[in-house]
């Protein structure tokens, strides 16, 4: 008996054809998130919106001990408002980048906190409270660990969404590192505090930015004669350098060019040495001077500063008794532009008492502006802005803009090309020596290979930030302070001053990576050739909007004055004249209104089309590419199978 082959009904195989299809796209989505690949894509937008930065990546390139985020987010929550849901969708993309760059040494751990679990246990362990959203409490922050050390962003606030990116990647710096930052101190004040000059008061306190970085870092006071700057020290700030050594100014060159990062704060007329008991020791006063600079450093670095302080006319600040500040200088965002650095990036404004002038004048390394006078900004003396001299504040007249904060970095060149200061000296007096040595030896030795005693060239990129005012970070003019019962408490900043220096020094401590970093673009951006055809489409029309508006306009003035007459008339009634002139504005008045809703109604009907012409090219242009690809290459493939 023989048998035929079955054959299987042609719906069958399209039946199994399709669950084929569905178990292959099943699978592929499991290999796909299992493997980390789904999150790895190509980016596109103008601003590199959703790629990691390069410091990021060398900050989770670097991590030794596994790093830990908890992520808290209120998912099954129907009261989560919608922004924040898109927000929570970016911030999984984000941390799926960085889950993805570090192989394993960073886990990403996803709790929903909802009442008496222990995910809300464990966001309260982490100090990290529920925003209240319609009476509800909503969490949404991250916890960022390593070892025994945590961190946290209570709230990731969409309005604060471009700076995201560095707000966990410095999070990761700091808890990675088993110590604090160290920060090495140079101080021509006593900004540490110190002994009244008075002995029947108490001692002066520590400035009270002094206080707030010690909360944070290992401040370490170097004095203002350190033979060496050890590189472990991760930043090193110079406040008011008055009459520095050469051999300090070698010690802080050295440091820069192994890779150092240095904060810089000169001033040529310091308010603050003033009032601390400073003077002029030309004039005889006692303390330190009042001005202060980098006389060796600076030049070499490429930046010049004036001995006379900076006035603007644009930003002079209101004193009291109604003076004017011309020397003050109320910097708003307009003075800061570097526009997505995030050390500037949210101050309103900054102030700087009798500031100097920086001028870039080339050094080999870049140059950033971070905050800058108005363009109507002059040199002028310093002690008669310091009285602030009524004649200076009206016959002033500035027409050229100073830098007052400058960031410089790159490969810096010593400023010491010949070594150390007084190296030559001894180097002259051991020559003849030498000589003498020489002559008197017969058999000449082996040349052992000399260590330079100092370096000519950077080993690593260094980084230097130059502040040309000291006064900025005083206690009298950065924070409220206030007596309570003989103690200064601060009640808070009075402006942008002590954010300014904190962001820097943060920036810098936490990691070197992390120095001039950039806020990352927002992902939600304006449909900006959009809006420029729907702004050329009313400018079609705005014209005839006008007329029609003017006509509409006079045809009311004219009913309203011919209904005037008639109530201050003695006629109980208008004649027919009047009658139908009164219709004839009234008619007018209705089809002003008439032509002034057609002409919307077609403004409208433009910009629809706009929207829909784009709405068409965004659905068919993908669609119609893959149409044309597919037949340019069924033709290929016919032609090649013709010539065979």
């Amino acid at each position: 008996m023989s048998t035929e082959a079955k054959t299987v009904h042609p719906m069958a195989r399209a039946i199994l054809a399709i669950l084929a299809l569905a178990a292959i796209v099943v699978a592929s989505n499991l290999l796909v998130s299992g493997l980390g690949i789904g999150h790895r894509n190509a980016d596109f937008t103008a601003d590199k919106v959703h790629t990691l930065s390069d410091g990021t990546r060398e900050i989770i390139k670097e991590l030794g001990a596994p790093v830990v985020i908890r992520y808290y987010a209120t998912r099954s929550s129907d009261y989560m408002p919608e922004h924040l849901k898109l927000h929570m969708r970016r911030v999984d993309d984000l941390l799926a980048q960085y889950k993805n760059l570090s192989n394993g040494k960073l886990q990403v751990i996803e709790l929903d906190p909802q009442p008496d679990t222990e995910a809300e246990d464990s966001a309260n362990l982490d100090g990290i409270s529920g925003q209240s959203f319609d009476d509800q409490n909503l969490f949404f922050g991250l916890a960022i660990s390593c070892l025994e050390r945590t961190t946290t962003i209570p709230y990731l606030d969409p309005a604060q969404e471009t700076m995201l990116e560095y707000q966990i990647s410095r999070s990761i710096s700091e808890v990675s590192r088993p110590d604090k930052p160290v920060i090495g101190l140079m101080a021509g004040l006593a900004v540490n505090g110190g002994p009244s000059m008075n002995p029947m008061q108490p001692g002066q306190p520590a400035w009270e930015i002094i206080r707030q970085l010690q909360q944070f870092y290992e401040v370490r006071d170097l004095t203002m004669t350190p033979a060496k700057i050890e590189p472990e020290i991760d930043l090193l700030l110079v406040i008011h350098p008055a009459d520095i050594t050469p051999e300090a100014e070698f010690a802080i060159d050295q440091y820069v060019l192994q890779g150092g990062t240095v904060v810089a704060c000169v001033d040529p007329f310091s308010v603050a040495a003033q009032m601390m008991g400073g003077g002029n020791p030309m004039m005889g006063g006692g303390g330190p001077p009042t001005a202060s600079t980098l006389p060796t450093l600076l030049p070499a670095w490429g930046l010049t500063m004036d001995t006379q302080v900076v006035a603007d006319e644009n930003y002079q600040t209101q004193m009291s008794g109604n003076r004017k500040g011309i020397a003050v200088l109320t910097v708003p965002q307009e003075g800061m532009p570097q526009k997505d650095n995030v050390i500037t990036k949210n101050l309103n404004n900054a102030v700087f008492f009798l500031p100097g002038g920086l001028t870039k004048s080339g050094g080999g390394v870049a140059a950033n502006t971070l905050v800058k006078s108005s363009p109507k900004a002059g040199l002028v003396n310093a002690m008669s802005a310091s009285r602030l001299d009524p004649a200076l504040a009206d016959s002033f007249e500035g027409n050229r803009s100073y830098d007052l904060v400058v960031h410089l970095s790159g490969n810096f060149k010593s400023a010491f090309p010949k070594g150390k200061p007084g190296t030559e000296e001894k180097k002259e007096e051991e020559k003849p020596a030498a000589d003498g040595e020489a002559k008197k030896e017969d058999k000449p030795e082996e040349k052992k290979e000399e260590k330079p005693a100092s370096l000519t060239e950077a080993t690593k990129p260094g980084n230097v930030f130059v502040i040309a005012d000291v006064d900025a970070f005083f206690d009298q003019f950065a924070f409220r302070m206030q007596n309570f019962g003989g103690r200064m408490m601060n009640l808070g900043p009075q402006n942008g001053n002590s954010s300014l220096l904190l962001n820097m020094v943060d920036q810098a401590a936490s990691s070197t990576h992390l120095i001039g970093a950039r806020s990352r673009a927002a992902v939600s951006r304006p449909f900006t050739k959009i809006k420029e055809l729907e702004a050329a489409a009313s400018a079609k029309v705005r014209g005839k909007e006008a007329e029609l508006k003017k006509k509409e306009q006079e045809a009311n003035n004219k009913l309203n004055e011919m209904q005037q007459t008639k109530a201050a008339g003695t006629e109980l009634f208008l004649s027919p004249e009047q009658e139908a002139e009164i219709r004839k504005f009234r008619q007018e008045l209705v089809d002003s209104k008439k032509q002034q809703r057609e002409l919307m109604k077609d403004l409208r009907k433009e910009k629809d089309g706009i929207a829909g012409r784009i709405t068409l090219a965004n659905v068919l242009g993908m669609p119609l590419l893959v149409v044309i690809f597919g037949i340019g290459l069924l033709v290929k493939r016919r032609t090649a199978t013709r010539a065979r």
